[in-house]
């Protein structure tokens, strides 16, 4: 085991993933960018080479080396070279096209939201009696259900920020019509040359958007072509900007880089899409993302570059636009934390008004919804029902997320057990016609508030029948000591309570 202290949650990742793998063989980890995935990563190889070799996969050089970094003796298998360790560090598109390795017991996979494609099936196919685990910050499910398993440990942006190892974020829409609703998909996401078309008559406005919003900050801009990026960097440099353009071709692509890291305010680094894996500059405080996309993983790479923490360092300001678009799938701030597309959409929209404090915003949008869900359940409530409602229960106890979950694996869609559906009728919600998905996410709520101490599902359905609100925040203790009460006064409401405005103490 690593000797770098671990935080929390590194920790129950460890354990949850090797407790996945004693029942299944292709796991997912699923952690926002800057909250350590790669030396997580390390701690679980370290502990698996006891059965054999390990291979960890990426398909870029930054990835490739970062992961050699954190490693440390790692073995290479990239181009013409082949240095077989007990830990190796390989390249997709080098590893597609040699044969098997013997000993690797264990795959591990960088960017796992890539593993649908053609090239990872079939390195994964040379090695199928591997434990497999699949690293991403936060995955596009559409497609993975092919590949996993399921996800043994998730820690998202929402949780690191709300436990201070990540920098808070702030989302400033500018009221700049930038029209899409001409711009063709391709692979599920805008089509490049489309996406230039539509934004290059707005890049002057663009810019002196940025002379009064970022002119203070360090930013990443994100376009959809070089040309592009060149052009956008000289256009800053007459506002007033330190900017520099880099990309793949770059002769000085390693000084940029290493200028950049040195830089202060009022410095931007422009580039199309070269910066969205693998590279790490934590003071970054802003970020433009120029380069619209329907891809959730896509645009959480784009932010992750700012949302590290550094000293000096308040918040992580992401500049938004006002996108016309057709559909509604396309990634806002809000995205990265809600897969409610309206949600995501109302944020966006008071983010017009002023700079918003991105997870307050959506914490105010998902309270409107919860409290519209639970108005209309109130008002079709059968109250004489024997077991709650699942979608009664996760709005009464504020479990927004949860009403937005969709089956992603094979196993998530199949019928409840016996044993979950006992466990779930025994807290007084109902199983009927439940999924194993479904079921979990209910059972998971269930133990998260019996640790907190909280109202029990039976608690707040007699509790609510009695006219009470909002008892799913209420504790154990309090909903106890109010059933006592009306025990005690034949399971009538007292005289001196008004059940509608009552406030446990």
């Amino acid at each position: 085991m690593a000797t770098r202290e671990l935080r929390p949650y590194q920790r129950e990742a460890i354990d949850a993933v090797h407790d996945h793998w004693r029942e299944w063989n292709r796991e997912m980890l699923v952690m926002a960018t800057g909250t350590g995935k790669t030396y997580t990563a390390k701690c679980i190889i370290e502990d698996r080479l006891s059965n054999g070799s390990v291979l960890f996969m990426a398909h870029r050089d930054e990835l490739i080396e970062q992961a050699r970094a954190t490693f440390g003796n790692a073995g290479k298998v990239k181009g013409p070279e082949t240095d077989i360790r007990p830990i190796t560090v390989g390249s997709v598109q080098t590893l597609v096209n040699r044969p098997r390795y013997e000993g690797f017991k264990t795959l591990v996979i960088d960017e796992a939201h890539h593993a649908v494609s053609e090239s990872y099936q079939k390195v994964m196919a040379l090695y199928p009696d591997a434990k497999v685990l699949g690293l991403t910050a936060t995955p596009d499910r559409k497609g993975l259900g092919n590949v996993f398993e399921g996800i043994a440990y998730e820690y998202g942006l929402r949780d690191a920020v709300k436990d201070g190892y990540l920098s808070k974020i702030v989302a400033r829409t500018i009221p700049i019509d930038i029209d899409l609703t001409n711009v063709k998909t391709r692979v599920g996401d805008f089509e490049v040359t489309g996406l230039v078309e539509a934004l290059e008559p707005y890049l002057p406005e663009i810019a002196k958007s940025m002379v009064e919003h970022a002119m203070d900050r360090k930013t990443v801009v994100f376009l959809p072509l070089v040309r592009m990026a060149q052009e956008f960097a000289e256009m800053l440099r007459s506002y007033g900007f330190d900017a520099r353009e880099v990309d793949g071709q770059s002769a000085d692509r390693k000084e940029t880089l290493e200028w950049f890291s040195h830089a202060g305010k009022s410095s931007v680094i422009c580039n199309a899409m070269l910066l969205t894996e693998g590279y790490d500059c934590p003071d970054v405080d802003c970020v433009v993302v120029l380069r619209p996309t329907k891809v959730r993983s896509l645009y959480a790479q784009m932010v992750g570059r700012g949302t590290r923490l550094a000293p000096n360092k308040k918040d992580c300001l992401i500049l938004d636009f006002l996108w016309l678009s057709t559909r509604h799938d396309l990634c806002r701030p809000a995205s990265l934390i809600t897969a409610n597309d309206e949600d995501a959409e109302r944020v966006s929209e008071k983010a017009v008004e002023e700079e918003l404090e991105l997870f307050d915003a959506l914490a105010d949008v998902e309270e409107q919804r919860r409290n519209a869900l639970a108005e209309a359940i109130r008002a079709n409530a059968k109250r004489k029902a024997r077991l709650v409602d699942p979608l009664t229960f996760f709005v009464d106890v504020n479990e927004v997320a949860a009403l937005d979950y969709v089956e992603t694996f094979p196993w998530e869609r199949e019928s409840a057990t016996e044993k979950q559906i006992r466990l779930i009728e025994g807290a007084g919600i109902n199983a009927d016609g439940m999924t194993k998905g479904r079921a979990s996410k209910v059972i998971d709520a269930i133990f998260r508030r019996r640790d907190a101490g909280l109202a029990t599902p039976k608690q707040m359905r007699m509790l609510e029948q009695k006219g009470f609100q909002n008892v799913g925040l209420w504790t154990f203790a309090q909903a106890s000591d109010m059933m006592g009460r009306l025990a005690k006064n034949r399971w009538r409401v007292p005289y001196n309570i008004n059940p509608a405005t009552f406030v446990p103490t």
